[in-house]
Order: C-alpha cells, then structure tokens, then sequence
C-alpha cells in the first residue's frame, strides 16, 4: 500500500485541503439545525421578527458558506482522485517496462491491462470517497451527536442503542462481499484474454467460421462474472433496508419521547425538529460511510492485485559496475541449463556449449520446441540462464548494462510488431536519430525499399495497428530494415525471412555478407537454402545440440539434417 499512496506525490495540496473544505462544510450544516430550533423557539413560537430576521441571516449564510465549501471539496477532491489514478497508471506502466520477461509471463497480458484500467478506476473511485466522504461521514456524525446530546440528552440515547445494531451488520455483510470480488476480479482477466485473443485473431476466426464458439465462450465467463457480482450484490443490497430501517425506527422512537416531552413541558418544538434534523444526518452518514465500506471491499482487492505490480521487481538488473563498452561480436555458451520457471524441474536448454567468433554467420535449425528461440533469448539477456555463462565480446551478459547489451544485439522476431504510424516511425525504433538517407539503405539491405517506393506516400506511408495493411513478407523485411538501423554487432533473425520468397532471402543474405561483415549474424530457419552457406550450422534437438557443422559436414554426418534436406529438396523437385 506504501507503493500506492506514493502516487498522491504532487497532488498533496487537493488532498490535504479536501478534507479541510469538508470539515468547514460540516460545521455549516452542523449549524442549521441548531440556528432552525432557535428560529423557531425564540422567533416564530414568541413573534419575534427581529430574531427570526437576525437568526434568518445566519441561516442563509450558513447555507451559502456550506454549498461553497462543498463545491471546494467537490473541485479539489476531484482534482486529487484523477492525479492520484493517472500517477497510479503511469507508475504501474513504467515498472511494467522494467519487467524482464519471466516478469512479464508472470502477468498475463490481459490481466495487466485490467490492472491498469478496471482496477486504477475502482481505487481512484475509492480515494475520492475516502477523502470526501470517508471523512465527512465520521465528523458529521460524532458532531450531529454532540449537537443531539446537546439539544435533549435523554432522547438522543436512541442512537447509541441503533449505531452498534448497523455497525455490526454492515461488518457482517462486508465480510461475506470481500471474497466475491476478489474472484470476480480474477474473473475479469479471462474475460479480457478471450476478447484480446478474439481480435487479434478475428481473421482466424472468420476463416475458419468460428464466430459461434467464440461467442459461447464470451458468453460462458461472462456468465461467471454475472453469477459472482449478482452474488454480490444481493449481499450488499441488504445494507439499504438496513439504513432504512434505522432511519425510521430513529425517526419514530425521537418522535414518540419528543412528544411525550413536549406534553410535560420538558422539550420545546425547535428542539425536537433540530433533533429530527440530526436524527437525518447521523443516519445519513451511517449510510454513506456504508457506502464507503462497500467501495473500499472492492477497492481492497483491486489494491492487492495494483500492488502485485508495483511490489515486482524485475529480475534482471543492471550489476553495480556495469560494463558501457562491447568489444565484438563473439558469443561463448558456457555450459548453460535453462529453464523458463524457477519451480519447474525440466530444462529447456541442456549441457549447450559451443563459441562464435565475431563476424560469423551462425545458422541454427531444428523441429518445433527445440530450443532455438531459447537460445539465441539469452544473448541479449531477456532471460537469465540458470546455470552456466553466456559471454559476449569476451565479457558475461550479467556484467553489462542492459541498454549497452541490447543497443549491440538486434533481434528480429517470430513475430513481426509493427506499431500503427508512418514506415519512418516504425523504422526510427531502430534509431531514433537515423537519417532518411541511412532508413533507405537499412531498407535496401532488407530489400524492402523497392516495395515501399511503389507506395504512394514512400516512407511516409501510414502502417496499420501491427501491419495489417503490410503482406507478411512485407513487415518481415521492414523489421529486418528496423534492426540493421541499430548498426549492431550481432544480429539474430529468428525465422524472420520465412514469408519471404528464396530469391529475396538470398539477396538479403548476400548483402549481408556485403555490407555488415564483421556483423555476428545468426539464422534461426526453417529451410535449409537460408543457412546452407552459413560458416557453421547448430542442429537442436530436445533442448540440446545434436551437433555442429557446415552444410555439407552434416548431410554426411547428421540424420536429423539430412532428413530435413531431403525432405525439403524432394518437395522442390516434385514442383519442378
């Protein structure tokens, strides 16, 4: 809770000073009631007209002084609840940022972006009350009983006998709540995933005509969450007959003794109004602060998981003396095992151990679940290995700075991310600072300029959210063009040129021999034509390495090699 009450940080001044409009609104309202009995008793009752003008002004005022101080509240409240939240959203974003990826598989995504908006929203909504009504609920009612035991003694014991009766109950029912919402929160994370997987594969989904399961399945958990919110609320709706019982059995109890009193000369009129007056705001504050009490159970559980964000700490950190140079590009695995969960026992990388010199072209190849994209992962440390030591330009990973390490090793992804804004945006990630003339080469090397030349607004031609207007071939070599800005000293494609045709990835391979030799350059693919020129080749298997080679050393030794080539050329021959 420490991390969330951090975020109030230059929005103290609303805090503070709502309260403070709070507190003078009360003692406004505390007054009527008090000015009204006067009014009555020495005013109206005795005729008196100079006291009821006199007496009148302070009502007015009282009023006029209250409405203001309210709509303060109302302003700076405000104010501080929306700062407070979007500080909230910006902090849990850039811890976000500094997750590292066994952080991030912690989360869910969609889980994260509940977080970020369903869970902010409910504890703005609640830090708002809380400074609002949470503190004018308590105040107005220790002051109305004050002012009551003030008027009439006696009558007022009535409110100690109910206070205790709605206290209690509203704790019984908060009680049975607080669990419900915990779960239904969980809840909505699911929801969330199954709408974000529906999107992002609605062309799947329509494809393959399954827009009726997708439905049943929306519908299935959103049932769940009908079901614990219903279950919720029929808890929570007995807090209204509750309050409604207590402000009636008040009302009738102060009426019954007031009356009594007034017969046998012992209470005025004004008395008993203005004790009916407070009879309405002890009462009323009894169920605002019920209403608080039911803001902050949902609050508490969306606190708990907001913290769960903020408390993450990334574990993969700068060391205290990081390294800012990087030598080249040579890559030493040093016995490394790995594995994605710290609990699970089973490796996904066993016994590697080999060494690349910089400037090497390095392909690796394997069946799906092999380990390949596990292992090129730990060069730019997005994992730490659990055994063993990844050394690259002659230093380990652990002893540089992340963004020294990162800024040398570009990657290109399985999955092509394209963000929506102009090709140069998106290209500009690989070097902000890149030049037109330095975009155009990067793309000529990724062989993208051409296609991108046919476009109508060339560079600037505007790309969809994650590239739906690029052909899958087209946003690989724009992400390969991204990587090269970078200039790095190893570059890793990871399958990246598997929407390309062979000729184009020819061509990108060539001018990679050309124009970035001394490039440590390393070919996660699927087909043998894309690393069979390669200086060595690492076959994987099961998370280990079969065995290293050049093209024609593991067609002569290797089963699993030559049994991807044959069964890639004998597919070329037949469509020959």
């Amino acid at each position: 809770m420490k991390n969330i009450f951090s975020c109030i940080k230059n929005y103290k001044k609303d805090t503070l000073l709502t309260p403070i409009f709070v507190v003078a609104e009360i003692l406004m309202e505390v007054l009527i009631p008090y000015f009204m009995a006067s009014l009555i008793d020495f005013g109206i009752d005795k005729g008196n007209m100079k006291v009821v003008y006199k007496i009148g002004i302070f009502l007015v005022l009282s009023t006029i002084f209250s409405l203001t101080f309210g709509a303060l509240a109302g302003v700076f409240g405000a104010r501080a609840s929306s700062g407070f939240a979007k500080n909230l959203r910006h902090q849990m974003y850039e811890n976000v940022q500094n997750f590292s990826f066994s952080n991030i598989d912690k989360f869910s995504t969609a889980s994260i972006i509940t977080r970020l908006t369903t869970d902010v929203t409910n504890v703005q909504n609640a830090f708002q009350m809380g400074i609002r009504v949470a503190v004018r609920s308590p105040i107005m009612l220790t002051f109305a009983l004050l002012m009551a035991f003030k008027v009439n003694a006696k009558v007022s014991i009535v409110f100690l006998i109910l206070i205790p009766f709605l206290g209690s109950s509203l704790f019984f029912i908060i009680s049975k709540a607080h669990p419900i919402f915990t779960r239904v929160f969980k809840t909505y994370d699911k929801l969330n995933t199954i709408v974000q997987e529906n999107l992002r594969g609605i062309r799947l989904v329509k494809s393959y005509v399954r827009e009726d399961f997708e439905v049943s399945k929306f519908q299935n958990i959103s049932e769940v969450i009908f079901k614990d919110f219903s279950l919720a609320e029929k808890i929570l709706a007995f807090n209204a007959p509750l309050i409604q019982f207590s402000i009636y059995s008040a009302m009738l109890l102060i009426s019954w003794f007031g009356a009594r009193l007034i017969v046998a000369g012992q209470m005025s009129t004004g008395e008993l109004m203005s004790l009916i007056f407070y009879a309405t705001q002890i009462l009323m504050s009894l169920m605002m602060l019920s209403m608080v009490f039911v803001m902050l159970t949902m609050a508490k559980s969306s606190a708990e998981r907001i913290s769960e964000i903020l408390d993450e700490k990334s574990d993969i950190t700068n060391p205290l003396n990081p390294k800012f140079q990087m030598k080249d590009g040579s890559i030493i695995f040093k016995n490394i095992n790995f594995s994605y969960s710290k609990k699970s026992e089973k490796l996904c990388l066993k016994n590697i151990d080999f060494k690349i010199e910089s400037g090497e072209v390095i392909g690796i190849i394997g069946g799906t679940g092999s380990g390949k994209t596990s292992l090129v992962q730990l060069i730019p440390r997005l994992y730490d290995v659990a055994e063993g030591e990844v050394i690259v330009g002659g230093v380990t990973v652990k002893n540089y700075d992340l963004d020294t390490l990162r800024n040398n090793v570009s990657m290109v992804l399985q999955k092509n991310t394209l963000f929506s804004g102009s090709l140069k945006d998106n290209l500009s990630w690989g070097n902000p600072n890149a030049t037109e003339k330095e975009m155009i080469e990067a793309c000529e090397l990724a062989q993208a300029h051409e296609f991108i030349e046919k476009f109508p607004q060339k560079y600037n031609t505007y790309i969809e959210q994650e590239g739906t207007n690029l052909s899958g071939g087209q946003k690989q070599r724009v992400c390969i063009a991204r990587a090269l800005l970078k200039k790095p000293k190893i570059l890793i494609l990871d399958d990246s040129t598997s929407a390309v045709d062979t000729k184009t990835d020819s061509r990108i391979r060539d001018g990679f021999k050309k124009f970035i030799p001394d490039t440590t350059k390393i070919i996660i693919a699927q087909r043998i034509s894309s690393i069979e020129d390669a200086d060595k080749i690492i076959v994987m298997d099961n998370g280990e390495i079969n065995s290293i080679g050049t093209h024609n050393e593991l067609l002569k030794s290797n089963p699993i090699y030559k049994e991807i080539y044959d069964s890639q050329t004998k597919g070329s021959d037949i469509n020959e």
